[in-house]
């Protein structure tokens, strides 16, 4: 009977080396997402924690899917170096039936209208941050309000990565 054997080293993106001998499955973690729209701070949030750990398994979604990003919390993650100009805008329908370790919630509407999932959720989790798309002034304010979000969803992400996550 194989063994599986878990080695941590710290690093500069303190990513987890994972050594397996025969016989031995690792199972990577799942985590799903979840704002309203989908284009905005789920999305940021998507490519943060993806950044800390390529190995999980990360997809985001929303309650009501706006089909697409957008375009200003695309730039600030670009500036931040984390290109989701790839990612989807998805309805959270695709994933009901999936098992997932994580749900997180990033906005009220989406904690409060998070729909049942018939898949199994082992945790389900609300870190809630103010919309950056309803900021309203200058131009330079509103950019100031999404680089604000985006570096709070990114420490936040961050803390429940090594919380939660890290090996």
């Amino acid at each position: 009977m194989g063994h599986c054997f878990k080695y941590c080293f710290i690093a500069e993106s303190l990513h987890c080396l994972i050594v397996t001998l025969p016989n031995c499955h690792i199972l990577y973690m799942k985590v799903l997402i979840l704002c309203t729209g989908n284009s905005c701070r789920s999305q940021m949030g998507h490519g943060f924690l993806q950044s800390f750990d390529p190995n999980i398994i990360v997809r985001s979604a929303g309650t009501e899917a706006s089909g697409k990003l957008n375009p200003k919390a695309v730039a600030v993650m670009k500036e931040a170096g984390i290109d989701i100009s790839h990612h989807t805008s998805d309805s959270v329908d695709l994933y009901l039936g999936e098992e997932w370790d994580y749900v997180i919630t990033v906005c009220g509407g989406a904690n409060e209208t998070c729909p049942a999932f018939t898949g199994k959720v082992k945790h389900r989790l609300h870190i809630g941050f103010d919309d950056p798309s309803h900021a309203v002034g200058t131009d330079e304010f509103i950019r100031g309000e999404f680089i604000r979000v985006r570096d709070e969803i990114r420490e936040q992400f961050y803390k429940f990565y090594k919380k939660e996550l890290m090996c």
